[in-house]
């Protein structure tokens, strides 16, 4: 079982939007937080600041990118000192319509900043120790991608495709994107002590065997000692090591992927309640009532209904 697939195709990772720029110094866009988004800028020519809201910040040159994975607002701007103006706003001034690229200032066009900035969505509700694992800011360099020829070839081919302009780009961009944000996210495990370690449990022998399972057949197993003994360690030992490496106990992490995997059913099928409780391992339609209630706030009835009217 790919774990990694599974978790990004339960959340419902998705990429939503792309654009390139071209801003001519100086220059500052205030780009809005959004909870359930991850956003990434790449430099093809020029440089820009990006910081964070709480003052953090990186100097993008060219070749380098950055994902700001959490949803978190931050800046663009082509030096510390410029305070910028609401992303929105910037997009009423220049007349950006979504096509050709976003043009702000009237400088030499030599001295523009061109990049090509990106979107992604998850689910209303997607959750996963992947996801908090992630620092604020993912900084890729040229040096970086050049270590890493997957993810170098794949910055060129949506770079190549963005400035083409041809039939098809969106979706070809769009696919390319979701690729790229898996090849970050490895690229990015240096960075990130947390990210390393989940990453860790994905090949460890024995909890990547464990998650393996979950995966596969999330109703399957209800215990600890079911899944240690299927990976063939004592019970204590397994607990632990997998606490270790995954940041949850098993059972937490097991209760939660069955309510994920649960809201990922509700969404995209009119399956009826009983039947997914079924098939993500509750014994009974109350109870699982009764959890999803809890995690999300409404019973999974109301939500399937409000799935099927929109």
């Amino acid at each position: 079982m790919d774990v990694l697939s599974d978790i990004l195709d339960t959340v419902e990772l998705r990429a939503a939007l792309y654009f390139s720029t071209d801003f001519r110094p100086p220059f500052g866009i205030q780009v809005p937080g959004f909870e359930r988004a991850a956003r990434f800028h790449m430099v093809v020519q020029g440089e820009c600041h990006v910081t964070l809201g709480d003052g953090s910040s990186i100097k993008l040159m060219p070749g380098d990118l950055v994902l700001v994975p959490n949803g978190s607002a931050h800046l663009l701007s082509s030096d510390r000192e410029h305070e910028g103006v609401p992303l929105e706003d910037a997009f009423a001034a220049s007349g950006f319509s979504g096509k050709g690229p976003f043009l702000l200032g009237y400088g030499p066009e030599s001295s523009g900043c061109k990049m090509v900035c990106g979107h992604f969505n998850f689910a209303q509700g997607a959750d996963h120790p992947l996801l908090h694992a992630v620092p604020n800011l993912l900084h890729i360099t040229a040096a970086d991608r050049a270590e890493r020829p997957m993810l170098d070839d794949i910055v060129r081919l949506i770079v190549r495709r963005m400035f083409s302009g041809d039939v098809g780009m969106t979706a070809s961009v769009s696919r390319l994107s979701e690729v790229l944000f898996i090849e970050v996210m490895r690229a990015g495990i240096a960075q990130a002590p947390d990210l390393g370690r989940l990453m860790n449990a994905v090949t460890d022998p024995h909890i990547g065997h464990a998650l393996s399972l979950i995966h596969a057949d999330v109703a399957r197993h209800g215990t600890v000692d079911s899944l240690a003994t299927a990976v063939a360690m004592s019970r204590s030992r397994f607990a632990e090591r997998f606490r270790e490496l995954v940041g949850v106990a098993p059972m937490a992490y097991l209760a939660e992927w069955r309510l994920q995997r649960a809201l990922r059913l509700i969404s995209g099928s009119a399956v009826p309640v009983k039947v997914v409780a079924t098939q993500v391992g509750f014994q009974s339609a109350a109870a699982f009532t009764r959890a999803f209630t809890e995690r999300f706030g409404s019973p999974p009835s109301r939500l399937m209904r409000d799935y099927a009217a929109s």
